[in-house]
């Protein structure tokens, strides 16, 4: 294989072409790989004497940056404001998106130099940017942004909780499942998609956790919200508290959760009683089950089909979550029982 092709294959032909039209090779530019996320995307920072510094997206081949859900989405997240890096310019046919560049610090990678104080001030912040995402979504529902024509309907929460059980509990842990467990896997699966699917929808991120919230400048950004849709009002704030990547208190959760409730409750005008509370808390945890079983379906996949075992040590503490709420709530009986077959950590 010649240099060339070695290039176009990683994108850094592409890279380069893309420098030269924007002029900034002219600048000395120098361009530094990034680790990537369990997309098809790759990232580099594009180092400029005298000027910002600048990330470059670079997707497989051409895009079609008009008709891009994240062009689209960043646009509605601009409007509402929430905080989100600025697009600096782009090119179809080299496939390249140019970014603010929000630095390396996530909110993940901060926490382990955070004061318990900014560790709450931070989540706080996060938090209130899901009820913004939330109110303003409402207010500013159009068929002209992409994430009001998608949900999270039982269709798709189905087909997560599948994928768990194909790639997780079968291509990563072996089993093997039979006829019978299977069908009472689907009834199960089934149950808590219908009643997910079920709940008002509101406007939610998706991926809404502490590896896609940047630190820059002393504000939370969001990043990575490119396939935003409409779902169940307490799927963010699962995402943001249930995280794979982030260890929690019962107490720092049930704080967070009453929180985003007193915001909540401050802009409708409504104080949520000790039984809404409840009730809404009944409703996280089912959302946490769903959305710990779909994470731990992503991390066998990226482990036995991409070979990326990076995720491998984010599942114990996946595991265990779901193990709690599977403890907590009787409903979940038979599910327990069918995944302790094959897992375990859920006996």
């Amino acid at each position: 294989m010649n240099r060339r092709t070695a290039d176009d294959n990683d994108g850094r032909g592409r890279i380069d072409a893309f420098l030269a039209s924007t002029g900034l090779d002219a600048l000395r530019a120098k361009v530094v790989p990034l680790t990537g996320d369990a997309s098809d995307r790759r990232y580099v920072r594009v180092l400029i004497r005298d000027e910002p510094s600048q990330v470059l997206a670079v997707y497989p081949g051409p895009i079609d940056f008009a008709a891009m859900p994240f062009v689209n989405i960043a646009r509605l997240l601009g409007v509402m404001p929430v905080p989100v890096p600025q697009i600096l310019g782009y090119s179809d046919r080299h496939g390249i998106i140019a970014l603010q560049d929000l630095g390396d610090m996530t909110l993940q990678a901060h926490l382990g130099a955070a004061s318990p104080a900014e560790h709450a001030a931070l989540y706080r912040q996060a938090v209130s940017f899901i009820d913004t995402l939330q109110r303003r979504g409402a207010e500013l529902a159009s068929p002209d942004y992409v994430p009001y024509g998608i949900a999270f309907d039982a269709d798709k929460l189905t087909w997560e909780l599948q994928f768990f059980a194909k790639h997780f509990l079968e291509a990563y842990r072996g089993a093997a499942i039979g006829s019978a467990s299977r069908d009472a896997l689907a009834d199960e699966f089934a149950a808590i998609a219908a009643e997910l699917a079920s709940e008002p929808r509101v406007l939610c991120h998706r991926d809404y956790h502490s590896r896609n919230l940047m630190l820059h400048e002393g504000s939370l950004y969001i990043i990575d919200f490119q396939d935003a849709r409409m779902g169940p009002d307490t799927y963010d704030l699962v995402s943001l508290l249930r995280d794979s990547y982030v260890d929690f208190t019962e107490a720092q959760v049930d704080e967070l959760v009453a929180f985003f409730l007193a915001l909540r409750g401050g802009r409708t005008g409504d104080t949520a009683s000790a039984t809404d509370q409840q009730e809404f808390r009944r409703r996280f945890d089912l959302m946490a089950l769903q959305r710990n079983l779909k994470a731990l379906g992503t991390f066998g996949f990226q482990t036995t089909s991409r070979q990326n075992p990076v995720y491998i040590q984010y599942i114990p503490r996946t595991l265990n979550s779901a193990r709690a709420n599977v403890l907590r709530y009787p409903r979940f009986a038979r599910l327990r029982e069918l995944l302790a077959e094959h897992l375990d950590e859920l006996k």
